[in-house]
């Protein structure tokens, strides 16, 4: 099955099944039962289609690498290499924003996230030093963590973000937690909007705070307050009242506070994004002589720092930009202390930076952001660079997305961000994985529209021999030749076949009964003929049969059953019949039966994305309201003999893209949140007789939809679509290859 909406995604979550572990029905029931798996992939984008063949799954969709699933939190040694164990970061929306060296080994670690390690933990977590979650700890924060830090004596961890309930108690977006239990203490600023970055003072008693706030610590001071220790209150000399409530970054280095954002003066004096201030004594909280005048593309209002770490002689500032201190330097830049001039040091990254960290030499200097180059290397997302120059070290772990917060100690680096796996190998929008262990395998046949264009790959169909892979979609070259929208592709390396169709617009669903290929999507001619919407193919030359239905619109879904091919999508006639979203065609001739189960969305154009048959029952899945005028919402059980709908009426919130069948046992994936009468997050498992949702709950959770469904001879069930996790109670979950950015190891998901 195949999602076929045109919408893109960034990140896709896909779960696969692997030798120890896999979603798989039991014999007694066909129900899924779980076990975790040792190993499991994800992709960077969407999967639309999912298929198995033998040992061989092909996923399909909008992404550009596939990998090892990691979540979006890893230590590394110095060296670069990863540092086995430690516990997955996964739920919610699957993020890291901000790490923070415990000094004792471990990584107190925040975002937006609901377990680490298979145990629940919301938004926040300390990982110990031999790397288990910490069972004391357990702030519970009820939205994003931006910012931590610990305190001098290591016994109170201050978080800052957008919460406004930790520790068990309200806490308007700062808090300081006990690093003992995570209750929070006495400290209390109350700010009235986000804190986006914390500072301690050398002594511990005075926290630096910045973000987007108005009002902290019981006095107005916007975006930038010191705050006392013990209660949070503000302190009465310092107010270097910004212009512009955007301070991002915050390092403090003696007695100097190093301020980043977006704003055009601060301390009392014009200073464009980055500045210096005074801490303490009769100037406390002035701006000093340092003054880098951040900018982009010339404009000061256009650029911005984000992120800012010191070392004994340089301070370095990443963000946005190409302007700063004096010299061309684009987005990451070293910058003298005390006037703020740039340094050599120059790594000239591709994209912006997330954030900087120095080590404990400070010879090596970390960037996290959204780059692919820098140090003058290829290097996605993060680096470790030589502080003298700039130039790239051989670090080079290489995740899927951007990275965002990095934690050094003597001996370790720990990495968050936006990324769900680390060292995976590149396909465009096409992959292969070995169904034992997840490996991508060496099936490339890299697809893109226009030569240099992104591809889209909707449906795939495998020949009963294994050896060729037909595939639709949105592309123009494949396998290294040219191909219209539809190719036959040799299984064993990827290339294209001499087999070439050709559509004139995309192929958006594919269906096989040897010796023939029936085809569904948007084109009007195939093969050399006209042919609107869906046609017959000769599996030998790629010609169209006498098979011409002519279809007014899309088709989307196509199954044969017998001597009858079942047509779904956004079409009213089809057949030389009126037929709504839903069909059944003679594979003779390509008319339409007397057949006619007339879903209806009546207040704008009902489609059929899905369809599986079952003996003499029909199951569609789409956006509709109604089948033969009888309620059913979005997807429906109809009698194969008059079009009717049975008793099954599971009653979808939103569109069902995917069914798949196993045993009694019918799964439904979408864009749903409540199925059968149950909260189910874009798939369920329905009883097949009155739609009921079973016990079933893998809680898909992080993106819109689940795209596609299948299900193996071993009874895996396979998902894809653009969520990021499955939350499976406390059991480490399967990866997916979607999420924005997936797949499944029987899903993509992650507890």
């Amino acid at each position: 099955m195949t999602l076929k909406s045109l919408s893109r995604v960034l990140g896709a979550l896909l779960l696969c099944a692997t030798a120890s572990g896999a979603w798989a029905a039991t014999p007694a029931s066909g129900t899924l039962t779980y076990s975790a798996p040792d190993r499991t992939f994800v992709t960077d984008g969407e999967v639309r289609t999912v298929v198995r063949s033998g040992d061989t799954i092909y996923i399909g969709g909008l992404f550009d690498r596939v990998g090892p699933r990691t979540g979006p939190g890893l230590e590394f040694a110095l060296d670069g290499s990863q540092n086995p164990g430690l516990p997955e970061v996964a739920g919610g929306d699957d993020i890291l924003h901000a790490v923070a060296s415990d000094g004792a080994g471990g990584w107190y670690i925040g975002g937006l996230f609901t377990h680490v390690g298979g145990v629940a933990r919301h938004n926040i977590a300390h990982i110990r030093a031999d790397h288990s979650v910490d069972p004391a700890f357990d702030p519970n924060a009820n939205d994003d963590i931006h910012a931590l830090a610990v305190s001098v004596d290591g016994l109170t961890v201050y978080a800052a973000g957008l919460f406004t309930s930790i520790g068990g108690q309200t806490r308007n977006y700062i808090a300081g937690l006990n690093a003992a239990n995570g209750t929070a203490t006495a400290f209390n600023p109350n700010a009235d909007a986000s804190v986006e970055a914390l500072a301690i003072s050398g002594s511990g008693s005075i926290i630096y705070a910045g973000g987007r706030f108005a009002t902290i610590g019981g006095q107005p001071r916007a975006a930038i307050a010191a705050l006392n220790a013990a209660d949070g209150s503000a302190t009465t000399t310092f107010n270097p009242s910004p212009s512009s409530r955007q301070v991002f970054a915050l390092a403090i280095s003696g007695s100097t506070l190093y301020v980043g954002g977006n704003f055009a003066a601060i301390g009392g004096q014009p200073r464009n994004n980055m500045a210096a201030l005074t801490l303490g004594g009769a100037l406390d909280g002035t701006a000093t002589s340092f003054d880098p005048n951040v900018s982009f593309y010339g404009c000061s209002a256009c650029g911005s720092i984000a992120a800012i770490a010191v070392s004994s002689s340089t301070v370095y500032a990443g963000g946005l930009f190409d302007t700063i201190g004096g010299q061309s330097r684009r987005h990451l830049a070293g910058l003298d202390p005390i006037s703020g001039t740039a340094t050599s040091f120059n790594p000239n990254p591709s994209s912006n930076i997330l954030g900087v960290a120095v080590s404990g030499s400070g010879a090596t200097v970390y960037a996290a952001g959204g780059f692919t180059t820098i140090g003058g290397q290829p290097r996605n997302f993060l680096a470790a660079l030589n502080a003298a120059n700039g130039t790239a070290t051989t670090f080079n772990p290489n995740p899927n997305n951007a990275a965002s917060a990095i934690g050094v100690s003597a001996s370790a680096v720990y990495v968050g961000g936006y990324f769900t796996s680390i060292g995976g190998v590149v396909r465009h929008s096409i992959a292969a994985l070995n169904a034992t262990d997840g490996t991508a395998t060496s099936f490339d046949p890299n697809p893109s529209y226009s030569a240099n264009s992104r591809a889209t790959v909707y449906a795939f169909a495998v020949s009963a021999d294994g050896s060729t892979v037909y595939v639709g979609g949105f592309f123009t070259l494949v396998g290294g030749q040219p191909r219209n929208y539809i190719a036959a592709l040799n299984a064993a390396d990827g290339t294209a076949t001499s087999w070439n169709p050709g559509a004139s617009s995309i192929v958006q669903t594919l269906a096989l009964s040897d010796p023939l290929l029936y085809v569904g999507g948007n084109f009007t001619s195939i093969g050399g003929q006209s042919r609107n919407q869906i046609a017959a193919l000769s599996l030998t030359d790629g010609s169209p049969t006498a098979f011409n239905p002519s279809a007014d619109s899309e088709v989307q879904a196509l199954v044969v059953s017998g001597p009858l091919l079942y047509a779904g999508g956004f079409f009213t006639s089809i057949g030389g019949q009126p037929r709504r979203a839903l069909a059944a065609l003679n594979t003779a001739d390509g008319s339409a039966t007397a057949w006619n189960p007339d879903p209806e969305l009546p207040a704008g154009n009902s489609n059929v994305f899905a369809i599986a048959v079952s003996g003499s029952t029909i199951y569609a899945g789409g956006s509709f309201a109604s089948v033969q005028g009888l309620n059913r919402k979005n997807i429906a059980a109809i009698s194969a003999a008059d079009g009717a709908p049975t008793d099954f009426d599971p009653q979808a919130s939103d569109a069902v893209n995917a069914i798949a069948l196993s045993g009694s046992n019918v799964y439904a994936a979408g864009d749903f949140s409540t199925i059968g009468g149950q909260t189910r997050n874009l798939v369920a498992e329905l009883n097949p007789t009155d739609g009921t949702a079973t016990s079933f709950d893998p809680g898909a959770a992080g993106g819109p939809r689940a795209s596609a469904l299948a299900v193996a001879s071993d009874g895996t069930l396979y998902v894809g679509g653009s969520f990021k996790t499955f939350e499976l109670a406390s059991q480490q979950g399967f990866a997916s290859f979607f999420g924005d950015r997936i797949f499944a190891d029987g899903f993509e998901g992650r507890p």
